[in-house]
């Protein structure tokens, strides 16, 4: 099964624009992600484990309020039901397992846009 970018259903989300692909399967999804400074909500899931792949630029995961920094070709992995936000300008894989539900995902906080570096 091959799906194109413009198969993908677009979003932005609390500081990201993501492109949904349809798998067409329960036990995984996978989600492209672009983001200019960060996530900017802090959340968790009951479900699902989430593995982001790092393609391009730098950043910071903070997980359970534990920062931990990344950049290209680092992957993250997230079990259920860990806080999570990001901040940083990446692209980014997002594969979810099992596929991703909205109604597990539970939301924290939102998070403040970073301070510019002067």
């Amino acid at each position: 099964m091959k799906v194109t970018r413009s198969e993908a259903t677009k979003k932005e989300k609390h500081g990201i624009n993501l492109w949904v692909y349809p798998t067409g399967q329960e036990e995984a999804g996978v989600v492209y992600i672009e983001v200019a400074e960060g996530h900017l909500e802090e959340f968790f899931h009951r479900r699902c484990t989430f593995v982001y792949y790092v393609l391009e630029g730098e950043g910071t995961f903070y997980l359970n309020g534990e920062p931990t920094p990344v950049q290209a070709t680092d992957l993250v992995v997230i079990p259920p039901m860990t806080k999570i936000y990001y901040l940083g300008t990446m692209k980014l894989t997002l594969t979810t397992i099992p596929s991703w539900t909205e109604k597990d995902e539970v939301h924290v906080r939102f998070i403040s846009k970073p301070t510019p570096k002067i």
